[in-house]
C-alpha cells in the first residue's frame, strides 16, 4: 500500500510544462465553445497576427537566424553584448566556473525580472540612456551582478552567494535599481522578500545548490549536469527541477498536499476528478528561466533537447498581442478599464489561452516561413516574434506602452 499522499502526488502532477500546456487547451477548447465568462476567442484573426509576427521577425531577424528567448538577450545594448564581453575577459579556473557564475546570474536577474511598471527606467551609466521595462530591469541586475552585489567574497564579484541573499535589504535592490520617489518600481519589496527566501532555501538544501562550493544558484549547474544522460538533457526536466527546487520561496499562494504550487491559480471552469480540479498551472518565471539557462547548458557541452516540450510564456506581451489585435475581446468591455488582481479568473484565463495561442501562432508563422519545428522552435518564434510584436502593438496603441489589461501584482508573477 503506498505511502504517498494522494494530494501530493496530484500537486506534483502539476509541477511540469505538460500539464500547463494541456489546461491551457482546455481553456481554449471552452473558449472555442463560446463557454469562457470572460473572454470570446476568434481564430479567424489568427493568421492574420501571425502575419504582424513574421514582420516583425524578418525586421529583426533578415536572415532568420533568430536566438533563443532568454534573459541573455537583455544583456546586449547598442550592439553590444556586455555579459559575452565580460566573460570572455574573465580568468576561469576550471571549465564549470563560467556556468556557475551564469546560473548565479541568470536566476537572480529572472527572479527580479516580473513587470516593472509603466513609470520606472533604468538609467544607463555606458549609453545615457533610459530603458524600462525588462531591458531596464536584465540592464540594473547584470550590473548589480558584475559589481559584486550579490557576493560574499569581493575578490570574486561574479557570483550570488546564499547568505548574501537571504540578507538582501530593501536599500540594496533601491540603490541597484536606481528607485525614488520620480522613478518608482512596482513590487519593490516583493523582489527583495523572493531574492531573501531563495538564499534561505540555497543554504537549506546543500546537496542541490553547495555541492562543489558553498550554497549559490550556480550549484544548480553541477545538479543538473549530474542528471544529463550521456551529456543530453530535456528541457522539460530542468523546468520539472527548478519547480521542484525553488516552489518553496514563492509567496503564500496555493498548497496542496503540502507542496508550493507557485505561479499557479484557480480557474472555475478547470474542473477535474482528482484534488487538482480548478487549478491552472502556468509557471512563467520559473520557464523564463528555464529557456534562459538552455545557453549556458550548451557552452557546457550538454545538449538540451525537447525545447519545444516547454510551453509559450504567460506574459503580458505574448497576452497583449492577442487582445490588441483581436484574437480575444473582452466579454464585458468595462473590464478594460479595470484594474485586475492576478490572481482573478479573467486574468489566469488570459494567461492561460495566452499559452494555447502560441503554440497556435507558431504553426502559422512556421507554414508561412516555410520551416519546421526543427529550424524554428517555439522559443525563438517568442523571441523573434511574438513578444516583440505585442511590444509593438503596445507601443502603438497606448502612449505609455502598457499591456491592453491592467493587472495588480506584487513583483513576482510576470
Amino acid at each position: 500500500m503506498s505511502s504517498v499522499n494522494p494530494e501530493t502526488s496530484a500537486a506534483l502532477s502539476l509541477l511540469n510544462a505538460g500539464a500547463v500546456r494541456e489546461r491551457a487547451n482546455r481553456l481554449l477548447a471552452i473558449g472555442l465553445e463560446d463557454g469562457l465568462a470572460n473572454f470570446r476567442i476568434d481564430l479567424d484573426r489568427l493568421d492574420g497576427t501571425a502575419g504582424l509576427v513574421v514582420e516583425t521577425t524578418s525586421k529583426a531577424y533578415p536572415s532568420l537566424a533568430v536566438p533563443f528567448h532568454s534573459r541573455w538577450r537583455h544583456f546586449s545594448m547598442n550592439g553590444v553584448d556586455r555579459w559575452a564581453t565580460l566573460a570572455g575577459q574573465t580568468a576561469w579556473h576550471d571549465p564549470a566556473e563560467r556556468p556557475r557564475a551564469e546560473f548565479d546570474l541568470a536566476v537572480v536577474s529572472v527572479f527580479l525580472d516580473a513587470g516593472a511598471g509603466p513609470s520606472w527606467r533604468y538609467h544607463d551609466p555606458a549609453t545615457g540612456w533610459a530603458i524600462g521595462r525588462s531591458e531596464g530591469l536584465g540592464l540594473a541586475s547584470l550590473a548589480m551582478f558584475t559589481g559584486g552585489v550579490f557576493s560574499s567574497d569581493p575578490r570574486h564579484p561574479l557570483r550570488a552567494d546564499a547568505d548574501v541573499l537571504a540578507n538582501l535589504s530593501v536599500a540594496d535592490l533601491v540603490r541597484g535599481m536606481q528607485v525614488s520617489d520620480a522613478n518608482p518600481l512596482v513590487g519593490i519589496e516583493g523582489r527583495v522578500n523572493l531574492l531573501r527566501s531563495l538564499g534561505r532555501l540555497l543554504a537549506s538544501k546543500p546537496a542541490v545548490f553547495g555541492r562543489f562550493d558553498t550554497p549559490r544558484p550556480g550549484g544548480l549547474f553541477d545538479w543538473l549536469a549530474s542528471l544529463a544522460d550521456g551529456h543530453r538533457l530535456p528541457a522539460p526536466a530542468i523546468l520539472s527541477e527548478l519547480l521542484r527546487e525553488f516552489g518553496p520561496i514563492w509567496p503564500s499562494r496555493l498548497t496542496l498536499g503540502g507542496v508550493a504550487l507557485g505561479d499557479c491559480w484557480k480557474h472555475p471552469m478547470l474542473t477535474t476528478a482528482d484534488p487538482t480540479s480548478h487549478l491552472m498551472p502556468l509557471h512563467k518565471l520559473s520557464q523564463w528561466l528555464a529557456y534562459s539557462l538552455i545557453e549556458p547548458l550548451q557552452r557546457a557541452g550538454i545538449e538540451v533537447t525537447d525545447i519545444d516540450g516547454l510551453t509559450g510564456l504567460a506574459e503580458y506581451r505574448n497576452g497583449g498581442l492577442f487582445v490588441d489585435d483581436g484574437v480575444l475581446t473582452f466579454r464585458n468591455e468595462g473590464d478594460a478599464g479595470r484594474e485586475h488582481d492576478v490572481a482573478s479568473p479573467l486574468v489566469v484565463e488570459w494567461r492561460a489561452l495566452t499559452v494555447a495561442l502560441l503554440d497556435r501562432v507558431a504553426d502559422h508563422v512556421r507554414r508561412r516561413l516555410g520551416l519546421d519545428a526543427n529550424a524554428l522552435p517555439l522559443a525563438k518564434i517568442l523571441e523573434g516574434g511574438t513578444w516583440a510584436a505585442g511590444r509593438r502593438l503596445a507601443r502603438e496603441r497606448r502612449a505609455d506602452a502598457s499591456p491592453p489589461i491592467r493587472i495588480i501584482s506584487d513583483g513576482t508573477v510576470f
